[in-house]
């Protein structure tokens, strides 16, 4: 997502990140074998809608940030699709999930991570002229991060990606009313308020429908586990809804 930002225009970077939301549905919907009421598929339009107007302004579109963002948005779809997969089917909690994965995420990055960053920008890491506040502001951040991505399997393991992507976009509403309230009112106006309200209109409507029962359901096939059923008179297969 960085890189894409690093070569997408603002906009065309906000709607890579919108397009998440029916990227994790689709893999719901296919992996998963999930069916949406129609007051889910309508909440998350929604919330698509009022995040678009608040934030999509210019939109240039280049071959290579189109490739940045394809990859970036699979990419992230297919990982917190995979982080509910494990802790649904190993019955993982999230600080145990997360002590797995991250050691190995730290060792790919630190192996990969330079190369990648120099490839990019043409800067070697090493070269950097650390200083107290930087190292301090580094660590600071990794700190946060840390917060973040358990917060992300917290709420991936308890709820599902879609959700968590839906929950996500009030991050960017919150990040706009923030920068409005301490940095200045400069590009507030009509068409953001109104997308903000949109949008949150949007979560909240979602939060209702997809709790409802038939809101969100994972549609599984039950097979009989013995002759004698089907000599009972039991059907073969047997089509079992389950809440999700």
């Amino acid at each position: 997502m960085n890189v894409s930002l690093m070569w997408n225009s603002v906009g065309f970077y906000q709607i890579a990140k919108l397009s998440m939301i029916p990227v994790s549905c689709f893999l719901e919907v296919v992996l998963d074998n999930v069916r949406y009421s129609r007051d889910t598929k309508l909440s998350i339009i929604l919330v698509l809608l009022g995040v678009a107007v608040c934030t999509v302004t210019d939109v240039s579109v280049n071959a290579k940030g189109f490739l940045a963002a394809i990859v970036a948005v699979w990419s992230t779809a297919l990982q917190q699709y995979y982080v509910h997969f494990l802790q649904r089917k190993y019955s993982l909690g999230s600080f145990n999930l997360l002590g797995h994965t991250a050691p190995v995420q730290a060792s790919s990055l630190l192996v990969v991570g330079p190369f990648l960053d120099y490839w990019l920008t043409n800067k070697r890491v090493d070269a950097y002229n650390f200083t107290w506040t930087s190292v301090f502001f580094l660590v600071l951040s990794c700190s946060i991060a840390v917060g973040t991505n358990l917060s992300q399997f917290i709420c991936i393991g308890r709820f599902t990606a879609v959700t968590f992507q839906v929950l996500g976009h009030m991050k960017t509403i919150l990040v706009l009313v923030l920068g409005f309230t301490f940095f200045g009112k400069e590009g507030l106006n009509l068409q953001v308020v109104v997308g903000m309200i949109i949008a949150i209109a949007g979560m909240i409507w979602y939060g209702n429908a997809s709790s409802k029962p038939g809101g969100k359901e994972r549609r599984s096939l039950s097979l009989p586990s013995n002759r004698s059923q089907k000599q009972n008179g039991l059907p073969e297969s047997t089509e079992v809804s389950e809440k999700v």
